[in-house]
């Protein structure tokens, strides 16, 4: 087998494996989510209350899209090639298929998005500018994340975590501008948002043939092989990734809805304490899905549950830390970052930093669904969270939408975490449940909801 440990690719040496990843990506990602945080940090201060809410908007429509359109690929590509390295195939990972659904799922929604432009456009406030950023962002984003699940299925986390602090560098450098006054205005500062993807594509295809080399030999697919293998399991994290961005920024379209555009940006700022850390935590999860397929392939059941045990715990105390600092010392953080526009109670920041902590436990406690095959069961799970968190939102039992966010999001996160794990300890055995460890290639893809994979026999 050939060695993938080289010094100039990126990838950790197999015996540091997923705690050596981690560590890697944690660097870039953690930088990534200070900066996303420093954006909306000076756009808060740079725009009136109403333009920061619409920017918020923005960013919360922006991350609901291309999480369920694309991240299902990304999903898919580190798995696929990390098993097949785990098994000691090293090349001629197929791509056309997940290119093609990402194809598919960019062209659907530009249908959609110039279908539905006047009522999208209604979301930000009727800004034609606002409009235009959100379909080029989500249109540039498709090349970024079927990047990452490469860089992630090969343990390429270096390059995983700078592409993501590039895309993030890009990002905050127009607010800058305006603070400095070359520009001004809301456009110029969200433009950054569009700039970003858009950056990213000038540095992937320099990072993926400095790295590797595309096997134009990888076998061809046939259509129907796409869309009865791949688009099960992509669909099924598709509802994964709608789930959980609703969590993230429902509240914030609902708070717009009903209480105005300055009420979704102070919802968006309050939640920006689970943003950063769930930023900074993606470089586990990136890291843990090809670490347990891998497990799973070889392995088996013990060190599988000692890899989740170790994420857990490092996440308890993370949220623990966190909620003290926001009992302590929350409303002086939020005033100094985000202004005098809306006062926050520090149990309410508190709750939610709580809340965070449920979260990440969740997305570990479903990437260990993904690696067992149970893509679908964790999809119904997110998908019930989701809509009563949204049904939570409009029911005025609290009058305030800031203190229903604050009190809704820990609880949805909570009981998401408690069936996620009753799902993860269910028992082998039952339909749907972990795949045994060692079998051909080919049975585990057919038993694990479909990850496109053609070998031959």
């Amino acid at each position: 087998m050939a060695s993938s440990e080289t010094s100039d690719s990126g990838v950790p040496p197999k015996e540091g494996g997923y705690v050596h990843g981690a560590r890697i990506l944690a660097v870039g990602v953690g930088a990534t989510g200070l900066l996303t945080f420093l954006y909306f940090s000076l756009s808060s201060h740079l725009l009136s209350a109403t333009a920061y809410g619409e920017l918020s908007v923005l960013w919360a429509a922006l991350f609901i899209v291309i999480s369920v359109i694309y991240r299902p690929i990304e999903q898919l590509l580190s798995r696929t090639i990390s098993d097949r390295r785990a098994r000691g195939a090293e090349g001629n990972h197929p791509l056309r298929g997940p290119m093609l659904i990402q194809t598919g799922f960019a062209l659907l929604f530009l249908l959609v998005a110039i279908a539905l432009r006047p009522q999208i456009k209604q979301l930000f406030g009727g800004s034609e500018s606002l409009y235009l950023i959100f379909v080029g962002a989500t249109l540039a984003y498709a090349a970024s994340y079927f990047a990452r699940g490469y860089f992630a299925g090969h343990q390429w986390f270096v390059l995983y975590g700078g592409l993501m602090l590039f895309e993030s560098s890009a990002r905050v450098c127009f607010p800058l501008a305006v603070l400095v006054g070359i520009s001004s205005g809301q456009t110029a500062i969200a433009i950054g948002i569009f700039a970003a993807p858009l950056a990213s594509l000038l540095v992937i295809p320099w990072a993926i043939a400095r790295h590797a080399r595309l096997d134009n030999d990888a076998p061809e697919l046939e259509l129907s092989s796409v869309a009865g293998s791949g688009v099960g399991f992509a669909g099924a994290v598709a509802a994964i990734q709608l789930g959980e961005q609703t969590l993230l920024n429902a509240g914030v379209l609902v708070a717009d809805a009903v209480a105005g555009a300055a009420t979704a940006g102070a919802v968006f700022s309050v939640l920006l304490i689970t943003r950063a850390p769930l930023q900074l935590f993606q470089s586990i999860q990136t890291t843990l899905l090809p670490h347990l397929t891998g497990l799973e392939a070889t392995k088996g059941g013990e060190e599988f549950s000692r890899a989740i045990k170790i994420t857990i715990r490092a996440i308890a105390i993370f949220a623990g830390i966190s909620a003290l600092v926001m009992l302590l010392i929350g409303p002086s953080l939020m005033q100094l970052f985000f202004g005098d526009d809306t006062v926050f109670g520090r149990w309410g920041l508190a709750a939610v930093a709580i809340g965070m902590g449920f979260h990440l436990a969740a997305g570990t406690l479903n990437q260990a669904a993904l690696a067992r095959g149970r893509a679908t069961a964790a999809s119904i799970i997110w998908i019930l969270i989701g809509l009563a968190f949204v049904g939570w939102m409009f029911v005025p039992l609290v009058s305030s939408a800031l203190l229903r966010a604050e009190l809704g999001y820990p609880a949805a996160t909570a009981t998401l975490c408690a069936l996620l794990y009753i799902l993860y300890r269910r028992a082998p055995g039952g339909e749907g449940d972990l795949v045994p460890a060692r079998r051909s290639v080919e049975d585990v893809i057919e038993g694990s909801g479909g990850i496109i994979l053609t070998e031959d026999r």
